[in-house]
């Protein structure tokens, strides 16, 4: 039986984990695993980012409500995974993002969603700046997650990609006053002032 890691320090950072092993741990600390490594989550997220993420997340949720697609919030494993994983020792890649929209039930189990969301939505803290726009930009990109968008809660701004031919492309930048549309769910509506409003 494997033992159950309880503290940061008995995992080799330098190491490489599946997501059978991040089944064993008990921390205290969120933790995400990168193609077999272990990646820290920042500490408590400010008032601004949590803001953002609520908001965001209500707006959704209330839009989902009676409709197939469902939106999680952190905490909320997504175990993401190549096509010849079979089984939790192959699966080296599990994140948790700031939000993420599921709209085939196939990929949701007691444990989270497994495969790509088709939507995720990342909200930027100072300390995950380049987490979030490089390695999980390319992260998702090659998972297959058709929409990806970066928040900017201090510069009161949202980047939204679209997956087209493996690649995202910029979709829009939300600065201002003004609606925000989806690509996965185009009868959304979702403004700018809804979200940034009072930050």
């Amino acid at each position: 039986m494997p033992t159950t890691i309880t503290s940061i320090s008995q995992l080799d950072l330098n190491g490489t984990y599946t997501y059978a092993d991040y089944l064993t741990w008990r921390l205290d600390e969120w933790v995400e695993l990168i193609k077999g490594r272990v990646q820290l989550m920042s500490p408590a997220p400010r008032r601004a980012h949590q803001t953002v993420s609520t908001r965001l997340t209500s707006v959704v949720e209330n839009h989902l409500f009676g409709h197939p697609c469902e939106v999680y919030a952190a905490p909320f494993d997504v175990r993401l995974t190549t096509s010849n994983a079979n089984g939790d020792a192959q699966i080296t890649t599990v994140v948790q993002p700031d939000i993420c929209v599921v709209c085939d039930p196939q990929k949701l189990d007691e444990r989270g969603c497994l495969g790509a969301p088709d939507w995720v939505i990342e909200v930027v803290s100072p300390r995950t700046a380049s987490y979030d726009t490089r390695t999980k930009f390319e992260l998702y990109q090659e998972a297959g997650v058709t929409e990806y968008w970066i928040a900017f809660p201090g510069e009161k701004s949202i980047d939204a990609y679209v997956l087209d031919d493996g690649h995202y492309q910029l979709r829009g930048t939300y600065d201002g006053p003004g609606p925000m549309p989806s690509h996965t769910l185009p009868e959304l509506t979702l403004t700018w002032e809804r979200v940034f409003t009072g930050l």
